[in-house]
Order: C-alpha cells, then structure tokens, then sequence
C-alpha cells in the first residue's frame, strides 16, 4: 500500500508540473535529512526532505545578536544568486552561544525585517551538545561541531557534507562562492 502511494504521488506530481518536472523533484533526499520542523516563527511546516531532495545545499546555524549576525546579508545574496540553479540555503536559529533572541518573534523580526530573509529558516533548535538537532548531529559527525554562530555547512547534491565554513568566513567570499558553482 505504501509503495502505491509514492507512485501515486509522483505521477500526480508529474500531471501537476506538465511532465516538466526537473530530475531532482524526484530524487530521494539523505536519510540524514528526514525531519520536518516548522518555519521560523510560523505554524508551516518545513519538509527538509522536501525542500533539499537531490539540490546542493547551504545550512547555517545562526544567532541574532552575534557580531556575525551582518551575514545575513550575504547568505540572503547567495540566495538570490543561485536559487535559481537549485541551491537551498537554510538558517537554524539557535542559542547555542547564548546570542539568539529571547523568541522566535523577535529572531523573525531580525531575519526578515532588518535583513529581508527570504531563504528558509527553521524554528530555533539545538545545534551543539548531547541534544543537537539530528541534522546538526550528522554535520558535526561528518564536519565538526559548529564552534560558534554562521558555521555554513556545504552539502552536495546526494546529501555528502562537502564543506564546513566557520563563522569568520563570508558567505560571498571566494571560497564559499567558489566551492557552491563547483556543485551547481
């Protein structure tokens, strides 16, 4: 019965998008990344399984009050830059370095207002320690521990962490541009 319904689904997917649905709308997405959270400060879910199957990805823990917090910024100019080649950027607020908003209402008005996020971000979850979030326990397994707010984390098209950028490196540096068209 299960098996019907994911064909089901699929076929309906490609009647939807007038069988022009590109390969990674079916691509199955990492094991790792089978979670669903909710959308910062909102009741819509976030299907990371959804939004990441077969797409490269950037996921970034952040902080609203960090002296990186300008990186939104940036990531926001990634966003824009490379959407459209399928890239998915997504924020993790976190308290982990004890400089996240008091809420998530607050975290919001930072993302969105001050910065004009329009990039995923998740609900505020853990991102260090014995209670990590799983996505963020597979990230420190295959690249570290983020060692403080706006670790990026680079994630190819098949769910391998490629790369980890700390904090100090910019979203549009070089490297971090350099190594995203090398997965586009």
């Amino acid at each position: 019965m299960m098996m019907f319904k994911h064909y089901f689904i699929k076929i309906l997917l490609v009647l939807m998008l007038g069988f022009t649905a590109s390969p990674a709308v079916f691509a199955a997405c990492a094991p790792w990344l089978k979670h669903d959270l909710k959308q910062l400060h909102s009741g819509i879910a976030l299907d990371l399984c959804a939004a990441t199957a077969g797409k490269p990805l950037l996921l970034v823990n952040t902080a609203s009050f960090c002296g990186f917090t300008g990186q939104f910024e940036g990531l926001e100019e990634l966003h824009q830059t490379y959407k459209d080649q399928d890239l998915v950027v997504i924020g993790f607020p976190s308290s982990a370095f004890n400089q996240a908003a008091k809420d998530e209402e607050e975290a919001a008005k930072v993302c969105f207002f001050n910065f004009g996020v329009t990039f995923l971000m998740s609900q505020t979850i853990p991102v260090t320690g014995a209670n990590a979030h799983p996505v963020f326990e597979h990230l420190k397994q295959q690249k570290g521990q983020p060692s403080w707010n706006f670790n990026k984390y680079l994630v190819d098209r098949n769910g391998l962490v490629v790369e980890r950028f700390r904090e100090w490196t910019s979203p549009t540096s070089a490297s971090v541009m350099g190594a995203i068209e090398s997965l586009l």
